[in-house]
């Protein structure tokens, strides 16, 4: 049987901007925990490092969609460089406020715009989409980028931290900045692999990629799946700090990085039957199932257990909503769309860390497994709720398809 992963990297083209959507994707994962690690050892204050990372993580959630949506407009040549500029600039005009211990005002002005850094991860997937486009194979290069961005969530903020405590403290966001830049020039030099840019479509479809209900479930289901992976990351440390075994942590996390891993680059390789919608509600299901034993956990080894089986569904369920917005989202929005979705992974990230970090002082570590547990009752809510509009999504979209098709043709046969 041929390795379905083989077969997309055949694709031509194909290697060469997944390399460089790999390099460009890392600062992502590293600039948040770099800022944190930046300030609280230069300034000795986590409040501020918590305030300005807070403020760069916010301003690319709002922004980063907003330069998606240029690309589909414009092409990813002539958007990805100008933004990717700004968000460098604006890194190193931050390490120089430090560097010259500048007021605190400024870190938070340029904060702001650091945030027009593009998502690299829904770049890459456009281009997949493009190249596959209707081919069972686009599935498998899906799955691939879902593994590609747990490695790369696992990798960078492990190497920002190790930057700025061994070297100097401004060390990860610099790397940050600097993987940015060398990312971006490589991606858009790909010009074979390129998207084309797309006349938005006719009846209204210019804000169809943005704000249709199907896609708001979507973005709302990976959102709560972010809090799932925020409280796991901070619940873990508190329980392995109440165990004595700091240095456990890693084995937690790595378990549920590979869990979701293993998993992601298996589903890549299957092709079922099933339709999407319902399989993600077995997905989401599966998500929240396997959050309930967080609740009776006893120790690292049988905490690493329950996390890997959590991870077992992640991978899935962020597979299955890249695949739903690629049917759901005209192709003029497609990149935005994909955007928005991993913004809600963002932000429900942020949220997840937030609150189970509240509740674990004040309820400990079951309070923070709680917030794990209510997020996936909340996910599996919104599949099963949203399940019959994403079918009709679906269904309208076949049809709209359909129909542009004909007019081609008709267009072509009058031609």
């Amino acid at each position: 049987m041929p390795n379905p992963y083989a077969q997309i990297f055949a694709v031509r083209g194909a290697k060469g901007f997944t390399v460089a959507g790999l390099l460009g994707r890392m600062p992502v994962a590293m600039t948040n925990i770099g800022i944190i690690t930046m300030l609280s050892t230069t300034h000795g204050s986590y409040a501020l490092a918590g305030a300005v990372a807070a403020t760069f993580t916010l301003s690319m959630a709002l922004i980063t969609p907003q330069v998606s949506r240029l690309a589909d407009r414009h092409g990813q040549r002539r958007i990805l460089p100008p933004a990717a500029a700004i968000s460098v600039l604006s890194l190193l005009l931050m390490l120089l406020c430090v560097q010259f211990d500048a007021p605190g005002w400024a870190l938070f002005a340029f904060a702001v715009p650091a945030g027009t850094m593009p998502n690299m991860s829904a770049m890459s997937r456009s281009r997949w989409t493009e190249l596959l486009r209707g081919s069972p194979r686009l599935h498998t290069a899906y799955s691939f980028e879902s593994v590609a961005d747990e490695l790369t969530f696992i990798t960078g903020p492990a190497l920002s931290v190790v930057l700025s405590t061994m070297a100097f403290a401004q060390a990860g966001p610099l790397a940050a900045a600097a993987f940015l830049a060398l990312g971006v020039a490589l991606f858009v030099a790909q010009r074979g692999t390129e998207p084309p840019v797309r006349v938005p479509e006719p009846h209204g479809a210019k804000r169809v990629g943005a704000f249709n209900g199907a896609l708001v479930v979507l973005v709302l289901t990976l959102l709560a799946a972010g809090v799932i992976v925020g409280a796991v990351d901070v619940v873990a440390v508190a329980f392995a700090e109440s165990l004595g075994v700091v240095s456990a942590t890693g084995i937690v996390l790595s378990a549920y990085a590979v869990g979701s891993a293993v998993s992601g680059l298996t589903f890549g390789a299957l092709n079922l039957p099933w339709r999407s919608h319902m399989m993600l509600i077995v997905a989401v299901a599966g998500t929240f199932v396997t959050t309930l034993p967080f609740l009776v956990v006893g120790g690292i080894w049988t905490l690493s257990v329950a996390v890997f089986f959590a991870g077992i569904f992640f991978a899935p369920t962020m597979i299955l909503v890249m695949t739903l917005i690629e049917r759901i989202v005209p192709p003029s929005k497609l990149t935005e769309g994909m955007t928005w979705a991993l913004t809600g992974l963002t932000i429900g990230t942020a949220i997840g860390t937030f609150s189970s970090g509240l509740a674990v002082e004040e309820y400990g570590t079951t309070g923070g497994f709680l917030v794990a547990v209510v997020a996936g009752a909340v996910a599996l809510l919104l599949a099963l709720v949203g399940a019959p509009l994403l079918g009709q999504a679906q269904e309208r979209a076949r049809q709209a398809r359909r129909a542009q098709g004909s007019q081609e043709e008709a267009a072509g046969t009058a031609g």
